[in-house]
C-alpha cells in the first residue's frame, strides 16, 4: 500500500479545499476515497469532524494542518467485524488489525517500528503516536489493553541506555515481547504504562472506573476492595508490621547519620538558618550557626563546588520536567485541536532551563 500514500495524499489536499469551500459532500468522498488508498491519521480525523461537527469542523482545520477537534470512531466500510453488542465498546477494523500487528511483534524495536539504531528523539515521536493510538480509553478493540502495556516496556526498555545496551547484547535469545514471565523480567518497564504515557501527556486521559496498572495488568480497585474478604485484628498486625520495622529503621538511620552541612532549600528550615553565596556562581544555600567557625579554607572551597554541582543537576532535572510537560501540552493540543491548550502551552514558562541557561553562559563566557 506504500505506493497509494503520495495518491491518498493528494484525495486529502483536495478534501481539505472542499471543506474550505463548504463542500462537505466532496471532501468526504476524497477522504474515503484515501482512507481505502492508504489509511492515515490526518483523513481520519477529517473524517470524525465531519460526522460529529455535521460538517463544520469545530475550531476550523487550517491551525493545525487538518489535526484539530476531539476524534471520534468513524464507520468504516470495510470494517467486517460481528457487530458489537450495545454494552460494548466499538471499535474500527483497522484498530483490530493494528493491535494484531504489535501481538506479532518479535522484538521492542518492531514494536515501536523504528530500526535497530533509533535515535531517544525516534523513540520519543513513535512512542507518543503509538501511545495514543492504543490507550484504552480511545481504542476498545480486543487485546489493545496488552498493546499498549507493550508499547509502554518497550519505550521504557529502550529509553533506558544500560536496559537496551543489555537487550541488544540478547541477539537471537530476546524472549517474545509480548510474554511474561522469569525469562523476561530482566526486560520489564520500571514504570507503568498508565505513568508513561501521564508523564509524556501531562495527565493524558482519564482513568476510567478507578482502574489501575499492576504489574502490567489492569486490575479493578473497587472491585478488589469489595472482594476483600474481612480479617481479623492479628492479620492486620502482620500486615502492618513490615511498615513499622521501616519507619523505625528509617528513623534510626536519621539519627545516626550526621546532617549533611547545607541546605539548597529557598528559605531557612530546621539548623539551616543563615543564608551564604558560592564566591562562584552565587548559588544561595543555608547552612548551620557555627558553619563560618568549622569549615573554611579549601573545605569551604571544595564544600560551594559540591553545592553548585547539587544546584545545577537539580536545575537539569526540572528544566527536563518543564520541557517534557510543555512538549506534551503542545502534542495533546495539537493532536486534539484545543485552541486553548496550544494558546497556554504557548505560554508556558521553563524558568529552570532559563536558570540553566544562564549559568551554563557565565561557565563559557
Amino acid at each position: 500500500m506504500e505506493v497509494n500514500r503520495d495518491e491518498a495524499e493528494r484525495c486529502i489536499d483536495i478534501a481539505t479545499a472542499a471543506l474550505s469551500n463548504e463542500q462537505p459532500e466532496k471532501a468526504q468522498r476524497f477522504l474515503e476515497k484515501a482512507q481505502r488508498l492508504f489509511p492515515t491519521e490526518k483523513a481520519k480525523v477529517l473524517l470524525e469532524m465531519i460526522a460529529k461537527n455535521g460538517f463544520t469542523p469545530r475550531g476550523g482545520h487550517s491551525d493545525f494542518n487538518g489535526q484539530s477537534g476531539p476524534r471520534q470512531r468513524q464507520p468504516n466500510s470495510d470494517d467486517t467485524r460481528p457487530e458489537a453488542k450495545p454494552s460494548e465498546k466499538s471499535y474500527t477494523a483497522d484498530q483490530l488489525d493494528s493491535v494484531r500487528r504489535i501481538k506479532q511483534c518479535k522484538d521492542f524495536y518492531q514494536i515501536l517500528g523504528v530500526q535497530a539504531d533509533a535515535s531517544e528523539d525516534e523513540l520519543k515521536r513513535s512512542y507518543r503516536k503509538l501511545a495514543l493510538k492504543f490507550h484504552p480509553d480511545k481504542n476498545h478493540a480486543p487485546g489493545a489493553t496488552e498493546a499498549f502495556k507493550a508499547i509502554g516496556n518497550a519505550y521504557a526498555v529502550l529509553s533506558n541506555a544500560s536496559k537496551r545496551l543489555q537487550y541488544d547484547q540478547c541477539g537471537e535469545e530476546k524472549t517474545n515481547p509480548s510474554s511474561s514471565g522469569p525469562e523476561n523480567e530482566n526486560f520489564e518497564a520500571d514504570i507503568s504504562p498508565e505513568d508513561l504515557f501521564n508523564m509524556f501527556f501531562g495527565g493524558g486521559y482519564p482513568s476510567s472506573s478507578a482502574s489501575m496498572y499492576a504489574n502490567g495488568r489492569m486490575r479493578n480497585q473497587r472491585r478488589d476492595r469489595r472482594e476483600r474478604p474481612r480479617e481479623g485484628g492479628f492479620a492486620l498486625f502482620v500486615q502492618v508490621m513490615p511498615i513499622l520495622i521501616l519507619v523505625i529503621v528509617s528513623a534510626l538511620s536519621q539519627i545516626m547519620v550526621n546532617s549533611p552541612p547545607y541546605s539548597l532549600s529557598y528559605r531557612p528550615s530546621a539548623g539551616y538558618t543563615q543564608k551564604r553565596l558560592t564566591m562562584s556562581l552565587k548559588v544561595p544555600y543555608y547552612v548551620g550557626e557555627h558553619f563560618s567557625r568549622e569549615i573554611t579554607g579549601l573545605n569551604l572551597k571544595n564544600l560551594e563546588r559540591t553545592v553548585e554541582d547539587d544546584f545545577i543537576s537539580n536545575l537539569r532535572n526540572n528544566c527536563w520536567k518543564e520541557k517534557q510537560q510543555k512538549e506534551g501540552m503542545l502534542y495533546r493540543a495539537r493532536y486534539f485541536g484545543d485552541n486553548d491548550l496550544y494558546q497556554k502551552a504557548q505560554r508556558a514558562r521553563t524558568p529552570s532551563c532559563a536558570k540553566l541557561s544562564e549559568i551554563t553562559a557565565s561557565l563559557h563566557g
